[in-house]
């Protein structure tokens, strides 16, 4: 068992969440061998054990678009074994958090196994299409210049849990994309039966200034499988993938999530324009051994 360890007076604000600067951010890759094994290595090798252990908050953001299972969505397994590590490091609330795109996300806590984690672990499931929002405004933004963001996210540790997946107009839809979801229906669902319908008006810019309004603190691809072409349909990744990434620097996870995928991150319109403003997409890769 990990000893908690929590200092004084060292809470944290959105502004002083992430680690050191680094020249180049790390990412760390491991080859999966079970999530319960694999996760904690990931996490070991970025030093999340320190950073996690001073959360009073952690908002676990997984990839729940649809009540289908991975590798559409992020399997139960990958989010269970860091709520696992979580409990094992702090004593802080954790929430599992989504704003599901093609159905209601209820339907996804029930169906994909999510209610068993606020059963076993006392975790809290919260829809982010229902939360209660604060408005945000950024001028510089050109598609989104305010955001209706969930409050829990203000004050709280985000870490992005996406799958790797292709996608048929963003090229991919990794850590950053993922921060979709947390984009409430009332306001984005522009009336389609797609619920963030109104932000894929202009995908790429939604995806980069919805980050710059919240990014998340962390991010940890399940890239256990992978879908090959795109996000609900086609083939999955032959052979599977099978590893985790891990990464603070979200647009440095994504980079290395494309590599994965065999596609050119410049080629990749949000992940070009977030390269130097949310983060840095030239990163220095460590392989973790099971």
């Amino acid at each position: 068992m990990r000893r908690i360890e929590k200092q004084q007076n060292t809470k944290t604000t959105t502004g002083d969440r992430k680690p050191a600067i680094r020249e180049r951010p790390m990412v760390v890759v491991a080859e999966l061998t079970t999530y319960a094994e694999t996760v904690p290595r990931v996490l070991d090798a970025l030093g999340a054990d320190k950073v996690l252990a001073q959360q009073d908050r952690i908002v676990l953001k997984p990839n729940l678009i649809e009540a289908r299972p991975a590798p559409v969505t992020t399997d139960v397994k990958c989010v269970e074994a860091v709520i696992a590590y979580c409990k094992e490091v702090t004593r802080g609330k954790i929430i599992v958090a989504d704003g599901s795109g093609g159905c209601e996300t209820s339907e996804c806590f029930v169906a994909l196994g999510y209610k068993r984690l606020e059963k076993e672990y006392g975790v809290e499931l919260l829809d982010l299409n229902a939360a209660k929002t604060v408005t945000l405004t950024d001028p510089s933004n050109l598609f989104l210049s305010t955001f209706h963001m969930p409050e829990v996210l203000r004050d709280s540790y985000v870490v992005s849990i996406p799958v790797l997946k292709a996608h048929s107009m963003s090229g991919v839809t990794l850590g950053m994309k993922n921060m979709i979801g947390a984009a409430p229906e009332r306001y984005y669902g522009a009336g389609g039966h797609y619920k963030k319908w109104g932000l894929h008006k202009n995908l790429d810019r939604a995806i980069l200034e919805l980050n710059k309004f919240r990014k998340a603190d962390l991010t940890l691809i399940d890239a256990a499988v992978g879908m090959a072409t795109a996000h609900l349909w086609g083939p999955k990744c032959d052979p599977p993938v099978g590893n985790l990434i891990g990464s603070f620097d979200p647009v440095a996870a994504d980079r290395v999530g494309c590599d994965m995928l065999g596609k050119d991150w410049r080629e990749i319109g949000h992940i070009v324009l977030a390269d130097g403003v949310l983060g840095q997409a030239q990163a220095e890769v460590k392989s973790v051994e099971p």
